[in-house]
């Protein structure tokens, strides 16, 4: 058994100098600033704050931008006018999901348009690359989009930057019990593209699944915007009993139609975004090859909330010719917007001292997000439910994400006692791992 393996066996798991010279950043005394006609508004006075936001509008994940960018309207137009006589402006700017053009974007923002402060980024990578940019930011609050690598917020944060929605592997949480129990998935192959964001989902996958007896005896990795699977397919052990796949947008088609034209057998395990509704609305038949896979989401399609429901109906109403369904990408985009405007109301629109008031508030907050109540934890990442769902078709051919299981108030650590979890280590190409 490899060393990752056995400490994954043994950590009682619960589940089943400055020199004194002048800096480009100083700022001048209030009467030298009034002198040189250069004097600063009040933060605490401005009539207008600005927020600026980042998806990724280009490249492989151009759709899921455009549900970012979906759900951060849905929030506007429900808290966007919340502080009297404040006008709040939204400032938006494209990535590509690469974190040197997320990183430039958010310099853009901050340097030229002079927001306030940035919600984004949409990617993992992106998002980390905008959590190191926050640490020379202290004077700005940055909350998070939809990145969901679990290293953004578990290991060297910034705290300046704020995530209501969970990492990838919080909501893996239960999937792989259910696997290993309920499926009788022994043996699990992954697949998954080769970046912070898969890293985090396949390790929270593997952490629980290799902790209650099953093996992954290989994991295969993949570009961003990979065209041809056929040597990954190949490739695949022939005694697995399903695949992890934990691949997004046009990613995850090109994949499923490839498979099915090679006749692959084996039945799949859905990383969030394989699962998501951009996927299962897409046309033809090419999606219809993952009923029946189980996943782990931040939302389930069929969930009988009132508060769910409502937000469907809002979401159908506003983009009639969307998805059926909101997509997990919105979702979070959605509520951490929504988080930063309720806190913005509670701090009263007060953004000097550092945004302090702001920054206050946001880590105090705790509100009813569509699928269940959010709160953050001592590294500003959310605590929230998660979904354990799988895929069916309904009588006029929709695929939906039908709802099984309610995990409750997941936080970051997937319910291990913090000291236990980080033992683990940082997920990985390489860990976890359990041949």
């Amino acid at each position: 058994m490899s060393t990752a393996a056995a400490l994954l066996a043994c950590t009682g798991l619960l589940w089943g100098c400055d020199d004194g010279s002048p800096q480009k950043n100083d700022v001048a005394p209030p009467a030298e600033q009034a002198k040189n006609g250069q004097a600063k508004a009040d933060p605490a006075k401005t009539d207008t704050i600005k927020i600026g936001v980042i998806a990724t509008m280009t490249g492989p994940l151009a759709s899921l931008g455009e549900e970012a960018m979906r759900g951060v309207d849905l929030a506007f137009d429900e808290l966007g006018g919340a502080i009297p006589g404040k006008k709040i402006v939204l400032v938006k700017e494209s990535s590509d999901a690469t974190p040197n053009v997320a990183r430039d974007a958010a310099r853009k923002l901050i340097e030229q348009e002079k927001v306030d402060f940035i919600v984004g980024p949409l990617s993992g990578d992106e998002g980390l690359a905008v959590r190191d940019l926050a640490k020379s930011h202290p004077e700005r609050v940055f909350v998070n989009g939809s990145a969901a690598a679990q290293d953004i917020t578990l290991r060297d944060q910034a705290p300046n930057f704020y995530r209501f929605s969970p990492d990838g592997a919080q909501w893996m949480t239960g999937v792989g019990s259910y696997a290993f129990k309920e499926k009788g998935y022994k043996r699990v192959a992954t697949l998954a593209e080769d970046y912070s964001y898969p890293y985090t989902l396949v390790g929270g996958f593997m952490a629980e699944f290799c902790h209650v007896g099953g093996r992954v005896p290989k994991k295969l990795w993949v570009p961003l915007g990979t065209k041809d699977y056929s040597s990954v397919i190949s490739s695949l052990p022939k005694d697995i009993d399903a695949i992890y796949v934990a691949l997004g947008g046009a990613d995850a088609l090109t994949f499923l139609k490839q498979y099915k034209q090679f006749g692959g057998k084996a039945p799949l395990i859905g990383g969030s975004s394989t699962v998501d509704q951009m996927v299962l609305d897409s046309k033809g038949d090419i999606a219809e090859h993952l009923v029946g896979t189980i996943s782990g989401v931040p939302i389930a399609d069929d969930n009988p909330s009132e508060a769910w429901q409502a937000f469907v109906k809002a979401y159908r109403a506003k983009f009639p010719d969307a998805y059926k369904f909101p997509s997990g990408t919105l979702h979070s985009y959605y509520t951490n917007m929504k988080a930063a405007l309720l806190a913005l109301k509670q701090a009263g629109g007060d953004l000097s001292n550092g945004q302090q008031k702001l920054k206050d508030a946001l880590a105090k907050l705790e509100f009813e997000a569509p699928s269940g109540k959010v709160k953050l934890d001592k590294n500003r990442n959310a605590v929230a439910d998660s979904y354990l769902t799988v895929v069916e078709k309904k009588e006029d051919g929709t695929l939906f994400k039908r709802l099984l299981k309610v995990v409750p108030e997941v936080n970051q650590t997937m319910k291990l006692p913090e000291d236990e979890f980080l033992k683990l280590g940082s997920f990985n190409r390489d860990n976890p791992s359990c041949p």
